[in-house]
């Protein structure tokens, strides 16, 4: 199961790689993270740039169903940034 940690903006997880899903509408900012951790190694962290603002409900339920690690989920003015952890 997924665990989560608050917000912090003072110090962002390190990511492995990052995904611009900004300009894209629900469910292609998910499928492109699904698609992206694919290639990446159980415990390496995505970090997911997003506009869509269904994100915030879209991100922390795939990653709980999947059985990742959302870090941390933060707002950047009209967009967000999530950073998720692989899960094994």
């Amino acid at each position: 199961m997924a665990d989560s940690a608050p917000n912090s903006a003072d110090h962002p997880p390190q990511a492995d790689q990052t995904l611009d899903a900004r300009r894209l509408l629900c469910p292609l900012p998910i499928l492109r993270a699904e698609q992206s951790l694919r290639s990446l190694p159980p415990g390496a962290i995505l970090a997911i740039l997003a506009s869509d603002p269904g994100i915030q409900q879209d991100l922390p339920a795939w990653c709980q169903i999947n059985g990742h690690a959302l870090l941390a989920l933060q707002p950047q003015g009209r967009e967000w940034i999530g950073w998720v952890k692989k899960g094994g």
